[in-house]
C-alpha cells in the first residue's frame, strides 16, 4: 500500500482511505456485520485511514467505527481517524461553527467513537458567521484540548483554507474530486500543495459512474440522494451512462476494473491526494484497492484524457438544494 505523509509534519498513512458514508445506509441498506467486513479488508490490506462524521446516520457510522475498535483489539492506534462536524440539520441555521458547538460535537463523536481523540477533525460545511480566521482560532484550540491531533475543511474555497490557514495549521481539505468532478484542479490542488495539506477526495469513482456497475437509473431514483441529484436524472443519466461506457472499454483494454483506474487517476494527481472511495461491499473494496496498485504512464494518462476529457460530465454535481454550503470558486 502506497504512504503518504498526512499534512505538515504529520503521520505517514495509505494513500487510500475508507470513507465511511456508505455504513450509515446512505446509498442503501447496509448491516454492522457488512461495514466490519469492510474495515476487516481495509486492514489486512494496510489502509490505515478512515473517513467519517457525526451526521452520516446521526452517529451511526461513528457507531459501527466504535464497535469494530472495540472487537478489533489494538486496531486504533494502527488507524488515522477523522470525523466530521458542523451541520445542524436545523433549517433555521443549518452551519453552525461556533466553537463550543463544535467542541460538544467532537465529543459527541468521541463517545459514539469510543476514543479519547481522533486524528483528524474537519469542520464539514464553513458557517460564513465567523470570519475564516476566527474559525482557525476555534480549530487550534481543538488542537490544544487534546480531543484532536489534527484539523481540516470540508468543500471550501482556496481562499478561505489560505485565511483559516493564517491562524492554525490545516492538515486536510476534503473535497468531491474525479475524473467526473475536477473543480478542484481551479486551485483547490494548488492551495493544498502550497499549504503542506492533504487534499481528501471524496467520490472518486464518480458516485459509480467511473465502475464496471454504476447504480441504474430506477435505483438512483430509490436513494434520497441521488434521486434529485442532477447527474442521476434523465435526460442526463443517460448520457452519462454513455460517455462512461468508454471509459470502462478502455480499463478493459487496460486489464484493470473501472473503478481501480479511476482510483489510480485521482492518486496520480499528487502525493498530496488522497481518495476515500466508500463501499458495504468487500468484492467491490478488492477492486477499488488494487488502483492503489497501478501506475500510470504519460500514454495511459493521455488515454484516459481522450476518453473523458474535462467537462464530459453531464449535469451539475449538486442539486440547488446540495449546492448550500460547499462553496464554489473559480
Amino acid at each position: 500500500m502506497k504512504t503518504i505523509r498526512f499534512g505538515a509534519g504529520g503521520p505517514e498513512v495509505s494513500q487510500f482511505g475508507i470513507g465511511a458514508m456508505s455504513f450509515a445506509g446512505i446509498y442503501g441498506d447496509a448491516t454492522e456485520a457488512e461495514s466490519h467486513a469492510v474495515l476487516d479488508a481495509c486492514h489486512a490490506a494496510g489502509v490505515t485511514h478512515i473517513d467519517t462524521s457525526n451526521v452520516y446516520g446521526a452517529g451511526r457510522s461513528e457507531e459501527i467505527i466504535g464497535t469494530w475498535f472495540a472487537k478489533k483489539n489494538g486496531a486504533r492506534p494502527q488507524m488515522h481517524l477523522a470525523t466530521k462536524a458542523g451541520i445542524t440539520g436545523d433549517p433555521d441555521r443549518p452551519f453552525n461553527n461556533d466553537p463550543d458547538y463544535l467542541e460538544a460535537s467532537l465529543d459527541a463523536s468521541l463517545t459514539r467513537l469510543g476514543v479519547d481523540h481522533v486524528d483528524l477533525f474537519y469542520v464539514h460545511r464553513y458557517d460564513r458567521a465567523h470570519s475564516p480566521e476566527a474559525l482557525g482560532q476555534a480549530l487550534k484550540s481543538l488542537i490544544d484540548s487534546g480531543k484532536t491531533r489534527s484539523v481540516g475543511l470540508s468543500e471550501v474555497a482556496p481562499t478561505t483554507l489560505r485565511r483559516v490557514a493564517s491562524a492554525c495549521p490545516v492538515a486536510a481539505v476534503q473535497s468531491e474530486y474525479s475524473l467526473s468532478t475536477r473543480a478542484p484542479e481551479l486551485g483547490l490542488i494548488q492551495a493544498c500543495a502550497e499549504l503542506d495539506a492533504t487534499l481528501v477526495a471524496f467520490s472518486p469513482v464518480g458516485r459509480a459512474f467511473l465502475t464496471d456497475s454504476p447504480f441504474s437509473y430506477e435505483r438512483g431514483q430509490s436513494m434520497a440522494f441521488t434521486k434529485n441529484n442532477p447527474r442521476f436524472m434523465q435526460p442526463h443519466y443517460d448520457a452519462n451512462i454513455s460517455a462512461t461506457d468508454k471509459f470502462r472499454a478502455l480499463a478493459s483494454d487496460m486489464g484493470c476494473p473501472a473503478a481501480a483506474l479511476a482510483i489510480a487517476w485521482v492518486m496520480a494527481r499528487g502525493q498530496h491526494v488522497l481518495p476515500i472511495p466508500g463501499t458495504k461491499n468487500v468484492d467491490h473494496l478488492a477492486e477499488l484497492i488494487r488502483g492503489t496498485e497501478i501506475t500510470l504512464s504519460a500514454d495511459d494518462l493521455a488515454a484516459i484524457e481522450a476518453v473523458l476529457p474535462v467537462g464530459w460530465a453531464h449535469g451539475d454535481r449538486y442539486s440547488a438544494v446540495q449546492w448550500r454550503g460547499p462553496e464554489r470558486y473559480c
